[in-house]
């Protein structure tokens, strides 16, 4: 396939990778690069982190020194608004009609939001660097925040706020924080970590209603009846794939771009990142990963494949959080049916790894402070249990 002009829509790593993989292999065309925001590509993991917590200044976020950017055009701050896939256009929200041999759909997520009180004063979700610095500048200027939805996103701000100083209260509907991505034994310690940092944790319990006096937010209602006082609110449950604009483009949208094991999603279009639904070649399952190296190492399978290179992608996923003095780490699967064993190390020590088994086989391995020995585990994965 002749490729003379590649646009890419998305300039954050999934986007900025597959730009640069492009011009490794040898794609000395055009490239386009299509930003919804305002800003050069930037590394997003830090902003609930070293940016919220006010030891990076945002340009160390930055992925590339505007000096040392790959060649392409870059169109910043006007987000995409459609794709007509039979006729290879792309559009931009102001009106503009962009050409293109092949496309690198990058779009990643949005946060997803509760069905009330965003309009208040104080509530806040966190995904973009403007959002980070936002929340940071309230929390500075308060005493308690209230997170709903305790994940990733909303462990981690929680222990940056009560680093900060700040009265914290963790809520979430499951029985315990980081349930959803590591099971009841982890989410467990995790819940004691933050108590044991002063936090209050709420877990078992959903959000009913936040409270305004004025425009500002003052409380969060809870479904048991309850009402947490809050100068500041974290709406952290989770995200949906930025899929909007791809309505009635004809391709495939279930969770995300479905592309098939090449990051393919049709003719000369390919999907990277966050927003990217794959199907693994080894695993069998159709996977949707929200995780930073995913999005380096799936931007580069897909340009390769717009290049005719293509590869069946199968990353042994890899993800990490840090909590307090705590870093978590994670290679794998983790499906709710598997079993954590502990194989290194205790708990009951502070640090330990484990693997976790599914139909006799090990899925996925987790470390708590063994980063050695977790990435040493990680060839066990796929062999016997």
């Amino acid at each position: 396939m002749n490729l003379d002009h590649v646009v890419v829509v998305g300039a954050s790593a999934a986007g900025l990778t597959a730009a640069e993989a492009l011009r490794r292999e040898g794609h000395d065309g055009r490239i386009t690069m299509i930003g919804a925001e305002q800003r050069l590509p930037y590394d997003r993991p830090p902003l609930s982190k070293q940016v919220l917590a006010g030891t990076w200044e945002p340009e160390r976020t930055a992925l590339r020194r505007e000096d040392a950017l790959v060649e392409a055009d870059w169109l910043l701050g006007t987000p995409a608004s459609g794709l007509d896939v039979a006729a290879r256009t792309v559009r931009l929200a102001d009106g503009t009609a962009i050409g293109y041999d092949g496309l690198v759909i990058a779009t990643g997520v949005t946060p997803r939001r509760l069905p009330f009180g965003h309009d208040l004063a104080g509530v806040h979700v966190l995904r973009s660097m403007d959002d980070a610095l936002a929340l940071r500048k309230d929390l500075l200027a308060a005493s308690s925040v209230v997170v709903v939805g305790a994940g990733f996103l909303g462990a981690e701000t929680a222990a940056v706020a009560r680093q900060m100083g700040l009265a914290v209260t963790l809520v979430d509907p499951l029985p315990a924080p980081m349930i959803r991505q590591f099971g009841a034994k982890i989410g467990g310690l995790v819940a004691k970590l933050h108590a044991d940092n002063g936090v209050t944790v709420r877990t078992g319990v959903g959000v009913s209603g936040l409270v305004g006096l004025g425009d500002q937010v003052v409380a969060v209602d809870l479904a048991d009846g309850s009402s947490l006082p809050a100068e500041v609110v974290l709406v952290a449950i989770g995200s949906e794939p930025a899929t909007g604009w791809l309505a009635g483009s004809g391709l495939s949208l279930g969770n995300g771009v479905d592309c098939d094991s090449l990051c393919r999603a049709a003719p000369g279009v390919v999907a990277a990142g966050d927003v990217a639904s794959w199907t693994h070649p080894e695993l069998g399952v159709r996977l949707r990963v929200e995780h930073r190296m995913n999005a380096t190492e799936q931007g580069m399978a897909a340009a390769k494949t717009l290049l005719g290179k293509g590869e069946p992608f199968a990353p042994v996923p890899y993800f990490w959080t840090d909590q307090y003095e705590v870093k978590i780490q994670a290679y794998g699967m983790f499906p709710e049916d598997s079993v954590p064993t502990v194989v290194v190390g205790d708990p009951a020590e502070g640090s330990f790894a484990a693997e976790y088994h599914q139909h006799g086989r090990v899925v996925g391995v987790l470390g708590w402070n063994l980063p050695r020995e977790t990435r040493k585990l990680r060839a066990r994965i796929g062999g016997a249990a």
